[in-house]
């Protein structure tokens, strides 16, 4: 959304008109708060909304919840007419199912026929709903991974996808031109429960999305050893339900639960920053592993669209699987299956990201499969998935995953699914050790067959305006001092590929990827999410120990580049 001129004059207007409790809030802001949560309209993009919870025009709120909802139920009223419909969901964070409440609040009050979940489930639930039901669109009330005082707003189109860039520009305008008091329509969610404008969505769609996620099993009638003791945990999200009914009743009952992360709880009082990917999230199930000797350790996300793992080594001890490791061994894994059970499409199709590991990219080759790269966000590849599908050509994709936990088996969604992360994780695992092969023997296998790749995320963290101003500057930097010819950590650089070109026919954005000889790559972007500048190294080495120490002069080098911007 566009910069607020005056923020004080902003402020002033929300110390009279925003809810009481809003208004309590911003008589205790210093100058500093009131200039952070009013110098700007909280961002929306392909992504929708996500920010701080709180009061002000760049936090998430009532007020600005209510504003996105009268714009997005223009813009659908728009492309839908009397027909528009929406499907709403929402996860475990403070103030999600306030928010999902407001949401249903005011598109009902502008004609658009509301579903909504009767209660918290993941993310892909949905994207399911969307295209089972036949809505115009989709909005989950989610901040996915990120810390407890966020939340946000995702926006799904009527092909069960994340919206497209164009479509979010639409939207976007539709969004401005409402006044956040003044242009908003709502009416009573109780009243529009009994005019039928807002209708829960039944269980029997629940249950058409477990029986799709169990539709994505591979033995095609191998039997395995499912009594493997698996530690889950839920990390105070929506896992709980879904995730623990679809593994007793596919057979996988030797289940114990961290009883601290069961509930869902939006404080996350165990796991302060609830992300998969970060190793303190699953300290808790791991010494639950420790206690019982565990054969594997699972955890989603809050929304659960995300899934982590941790195994026992050799030592004893349990290993954290990086999400290109899981992704890596689930490709082979399936590959492996439909080739042997003679299931693999005609032009077969792998999905992935830019930043995602390389070395997809050469097992994919190795059993005949087409790889796609996209842009950073599962939702280029639904896209992708949405493309297939109306070209009648939905059964060539086998797999997508991305470096950031994200996995997808099949197309009965359009978004990365936690449920279906986990279940056939459970099954990979179980397959393997049935026959005597652990995870880590496996993908030592694959990297014994294709070459090993070390791949890693560095985040530098920039809070306000001044710093998403740094994060610009910085990109800005990168691109007028880096260049193909020059030398970087002691490494000629190959190529310069600038995303914010549009390269390879993917839609502009704010990306680079410096290629360096020897087979290694660096990807700078801001995230589109989080306050963060990311850098992505991958690594090739004839050994893991050659490859850590290219790796380590690389982020050091990256490291001293931003520091003198």
């Amino acid at each position: 959304m566009t910069e607020v001129r005056d923020y004080r004059e902003e402020y002033k207007r929300w110390l009279e008109q925003a809810n009481e409790g809003l208004q309590a809030e911003l008589r205790g802001y210093d100058e500093a708060q009131i200039e952070d949560s009013f110098y700007r309209n909280l961002a929306f993009g392909t992504g929708g909304l996500r920010g701080v919870i709180g009061a002000g025009t760049n936090r998430m709120n009532i007020h600005t919840v209510a504003k996105a909802s009268q714009g997005l139920a223009a813009y659908l009223r728009q492309q839908y007419g009397q027909e528009a419909s929406v499907a709403i969901g929402y996860d475990s964070r403070l103030k999600s199912d306030e928010f999902a409440r407001v949401a249903a609040s005011v598109f009902a009050a502008n004609g658009v026929k509301v579903f909504i979940w009767n209660r918290l489930l993941p993310v892909p639930t949905v994207s399911y709903a969307v295209r089972y039901l036949g809505t115009s669109a989709g909005v989950m009330i989610t901040a996915s991974h990120n810390p407890s005082q966020y939340n946000g707003y995702k926006v799904y189109g009527a092909d069960g996808c994340q919206i497209t860039t164009e479509a979010a520009k639409e939207i976007l305008a539709s969004i401005e031109v409402v006044d956040i008091f003044d242009g908003v329509q709502t009416t009573s969610f109780e009243a529009a429960l009994d005019d039928r404008k807002i209708s829960y969505i039944e269980d029997k769609v629940f249950d058409s999305f477990l029986q799709a996620v169990k539709d994505q099993s591979v033995l095609y009638g191998e039997d395995i050893d499912k009594n493997v003791s698996i530690v889950y945990s839920p990390l105070n999200g929506t896992g709980l339900e879904p995730v623990t009914r679809i593994l007793k009743e596919e057979g996988y009952t030797n289940i114990t639960l961290v009883e601290e992360q069961r509930q869902p709880d939006g404080n996350f009082p165990t796991c302060p920053y609830p992300n998969p990917e970060i190793k303190e999230a699953l300290a808790l199930g791991i010494e639950y592993c420790q206690k019982i000797g565990a054969d594997l350790m699972l955890a989603t996300d809050p929304d659960c669209d995300r899934v982590g793992i941790a195994v026992k080594n050799n030592d004893g001890d349990y290993q954290l699987l990086t999400g290109n490791e899981v992704g890596l061994l689930l490709l082979d894994y399936i590959c492996s299956q439909r080739t042997k059970h003679d299931t693999m499409p005609e032009k077969p199709l792998l999905i992935k990201t830019i930043v995602t590991i390389d070395m997809a990219d050469r097992i994919a080759a190795d059993y005949g499969m087409e790889t796609i790269n996209v842009l950073t966000g599962f939702k280029f590849i639904g896209e992708q998935i949405g493309i297939l599908e109306s070209n009648d050509e939905e059964d060539r994709y086998v797999f997508g995953f991305e470096e950031s936990y994200g996995y997808l088996t099949g197309g009965y969604v359009r978004d990365k699914d936690g449920v279906d992360g986990a279940y056939i994780v459970c099954e990979m695992f179980s397959y393997y050790k049935t026959h005597g092969v652990s995870l880590l023997d496996k993908l030592n296998e694959l990297y014994a067959k294709y070459g090993y790749c070390l791949n890693t995320l560095h985040s530098y963290k920039f809070d306000g305006s001044a710093g998403m101003a740094k994060m610009q500057a910085i990109m800005t930097h990168v691109r007028e001092n880096v260049a193909a010819g020059d030398a970087f950590a002691g490494r000629k650089v190959l190529q310069v590929e600038d995303y914010s070109q549009g390269l390879n026919g993917l839609p502009k954005s704010n990306v680079l990827k410096i290629k360096l000889e020897n087979n290694i790559s660096v990807v700078v972007r801001p995230s589109g999410t989080e306050p963060k500048l990311k850098l992505y190294l991958s690594v090739s080495g004839d050994s893991r120990q050659i490859a850590e120490e290219a790796e380590r002069e690389i982020a050091a080098a990256c490291g001293d580049m931003i520091a003198a911007v």
